[in-house]
């Protein structure tokens, strides 16, 4: 079970972005993703620096930068460089070559700031923080589309915490962060149609207050948000889910990020916490 306290963390927090200065739609690898549909390059990077001021101004986060790099256009999806713990990081392993192509920047990114690394066998694809997220005293981990299970056992393993593996069923949710989200004090979003019975089952058994998203909310992402203490930074349209969370204590951001959904991207996506 997770841990029940209430009591919500107040060191600062620190987060990794890349700013989308060579974003697009290139590929597809994703039900979101058609070559058709192409990103406003000028909506994207106003989407992009509204959330950079909301996490650095706002909130008072810290916010490292990344290098954008030609021919990565995902590479602004920094929660899915890996998975940080301490100052230890797990290192993405990704399914797609085409993102396969950013793993030698992102173990560079991780070795250059002094993180102890872990990496995982060449035959297991990993996600980074898209698929395993941290839940009060355990971890959180989802598979079946972009990491295998086996690799999150594994994570969970190396890092010495005790992992609940959901299996993912739908394709527009391919990662748990776009259907998953844990709030402080034993709270969590999370979009039921996106998992199996038995994983609906151990959500509900291990999250003493789940707050169920709907289909159209879920598919606004509003389970991809960026939680830090009782800030909750979302996609907007999404009353029902921002009513719970205002009901809760927190204090909602909402913010837009329909250029970066083209892609199955939202906030989260955009954010590595560190």
């Amino acid at each position: 079970m997770a841990n029940k306290d209430l009591t919500l963390k107040t060191e600062p927090v620190r987060c990794l972005m890349c700013p989308p200065d060579y974003f697009g739609v290139e590929y597809e690898i994703n039900p979101w993703m058609d070559r058709r549909r192409q990103v406003d390059k000028d909506k994207a990077s106003r989407q992009w620096d509204a959330l950079y001021k909301v996490l650095s101004q706002d909130i008072g986060a810290g916010v490292e930068l990344a290098t954008p790099n030609l021919g990565l256009p995902d590479l602004v999806f920094t929660a899915n460089a890996g998975l940080v713990v301490g100052q230890t990081a797990i290192a993405s392993r990704f399914r797609h070559p085409e993102r396969a192509r950013e793993e030698p920047n992102w173990r560079s990114w991780f070795e250059a700031n002094g993180y102890k690394m872990f990496h995982l066998p060449d035959n297991l694809h990993f996600e980074g923080q898209g698929d395993v997220l941290a839940f009060g005293d355990v971890l959180m981990g989802g598979y079946g589309f972009r990491s295998d299970l086996e690799a999150v056992r594994l994570v969970g393993d190396l890092l010495k915490k005790k992992l609940f593996a959901l299996e993912l069923v739908d394709p527009w949710f391919y990662h748990l962060d776009t259907c998953f989200c844990p709030l402080n004090g034993g709270a969590a979003l999370y979009y039921p149609g996106a998992f199996t019975e038995a994983g609906r089952r151990l959500i509900e058994a291990c999250v003493p207050d789940p707050i169920v998203v709907d289909r159209e909310e879920a598919h606004h992402f509003v389970c991809n948000s960026v939680v830090i203490g009782r800030n909750v930074v979302m996609s907007c349209n999404c009353p029902k889910a921002r009513e719970e969370l205002q009901t809760r204590g927190y204090q909602v951001h909402e913010l837009d990020f329909s250029e970066f959904l083209k892609a199955g991207g939202g906030a989260k996506c955009l954010v590595l916490i560190l």
